[in-house]
């Protein structure tokens, strides 16, 4: 049951609707991701996002301003453990800027109630920075206005 709950929440990301994100959520989630990582950084948002409907409008309207097409998440293996679920994957996808992404994360899920109460995503920084930054050290992705 809680892989099922794990895959519907990836469908709802990847969907970037709002609402079905909303509902996989508890409304005082959160998502915390390694400060300075690339994504934070370009994006100028936090790495500790709190809230269903912050997650969501993240998922729905900032993220693909960074990974622009052809998001794919390849899952490696998960391990669950009562209400904590941990997944091993690589995401690949086009930057904004054209360029390739393909990046390996380690996602650790707690849930409550049969909906997502906090995630905790691990990366590899320093390879994202390089990705989305490239060797000039500017973003590759327009701000938002």
């Amino acid at each position: 049951m809680s892989d099922n709950i794990i895959q519907n929440a990836f469908q709802a990301f990847a969907g970037n609707d709002p609402d079905r994100i909303v509902a996989v959520l508890t409304e005082d989630a959160e998502w915390l991701s390694p400060p300075g990582n690339a994504t934070a950084v370009a994006l100028e948002t936090t790495n500790h996002m709190v809230g269903a409907q912050a997650i969501a409008r993240f998922f729905a309207e900032d993220f693909p301003r960074l990974f622009a097409r052809d998001v794919t998440i390849s899952f490696h293996g998960s391990h669950t453990d009562g209400e904590r679920v941990t997944v091993e994957a690589t995401m690949t996808a086009t930057l904004a800027n054209g360029n390739h992404y393909s990046n390996d994360y380690c996602f650790v899920f707690e849930l409550r109630n049969g909906l997502i109460h906090r995630v905790r995503e691990y990366v590899d920084t320093a390879r994202g920075h390089g990705m989305v930054f490239g060797p000039t050290g500017r973003p590759l992705v327009e701000k938002a206005r």
